[in-house]
């Protein structure tokens, strides 16, 4: 899930906003984005967020705003990249630890921070304890009805294929069976950066696609918050019988690896799959 995540985020961070790049989107290499400085092949907060996540979920802390809120100043700090919003990237250069983040953080945002690191969250064993937690981590930063049911949709997908709880077309409609809205609506044109556009999108693209190569060039193909809609739709899709898992190789090999890279990210994932399994 995370090694998927990953490379979907990391191959997206070079067409986000960049109408156009379109016509690069081939899978054939990581591609520089014309205006950010972020070296191609290297994921941004979507993933290290996700990491953050995924820790406090392999190591069993208790599920508490002050424990996510630590993993998430250690998981930056211990590695320090762009790919954050410039006024939350300076806020987490400054603030000491969760206590802090908790007492200075303003949680009314509605836009995809909370979903784009749910997909971990799949992993627990029943529907309502996964909207009990993907609600709990989304509270911290995004405390808005939208902000919330991303997040809550984002993780609900990881845990339908993890669980294998129903085909891939039905994906929409178990949605909606736990959170309102029109998940099952295929979604059209460009994403924004509203929370709940790049998990339409990401829905649309994991119903419609058998394979994880069309699944992560019809991602980047909607324009927009790319990255975002890539990083929660590979990260559910590879959790899919019904995906076949053909990732080029080369955007493995080239996914960066460093302390907290490739190899990093699949012992995590191993130990993330086998915490309830």
């Amino acid at each position: 899930m995370l090694l998927e995540l990953a490379i979907g985020d990391a191959y997206g961070a070079g067409f986000e906003y960049a109408n156009e790049m379109s016509a690069d989107n081939d899978l054939s290499q990581y591609f520089k984005h014309p205006r950010h400085q972020l070296t191609p092949g290297s994921y941004t907060d979507d993933t290290q967020m996700s990491i953050a996540i995924a820790e406090v979920i392999v190591a069993q802390l208790p599920w508490t705003p002050e424990v996510l809120a630590n993993s998430f100043v250690k998981t930056f700090k211990r590695d320090p990249r762009e790919g954050y919003a410039s006024r939350f990237y300076q806020f987490l250069l400054e603030i000491p630890d969760g206590k802090e983040f908790l007492a200075k953080i303003r949680p009314d945002s509605d836009k995809s921070g909370a979903a784009m690191r749910a997909a971990p969250i799949g992993i627990y064993r029943t529907p309502e304890k996964v909207i009990e937690a993907a609600t709990i981590q989304a509270a911290i930063t995004h405390n808005t009805p939208d902000g919330i049911d991303a997040a809550v949709v984002a993780a609900l997908m990881s845990h339908y294929f993890i669980y294998r709880l129903g085909p891939k077309h039905k994906l929409g409609q178990f949605l909606e069976g736990y959170v309102s809205g029109n998940w099952s609506q295929p979604w059209e044109g460009t994403v924004k950066s509203k929370g709940w556009m790049s998990v339409r999108a990401a829905i649309t693209a994991v119903m419609r696609n058998d394979s994880m190569s069309e699944l992560l060039q019809d991602c980047i193909a909607f324009t927009g918050d790319v990255d975002t809609v890539a990083a929660i739709a590979l990260g559910a899709g590879s959790c899919s019988e019904e995906i076949t898992q053909d990732i080029p190789s080369h955007l493995v090999t080239d996914l960066e690896n460093g302390p907290y890279g490739r190899d990093y990210l699949i012992e995590l994932d191993k130990q993330l799959m086998t915490v309830y399994g």
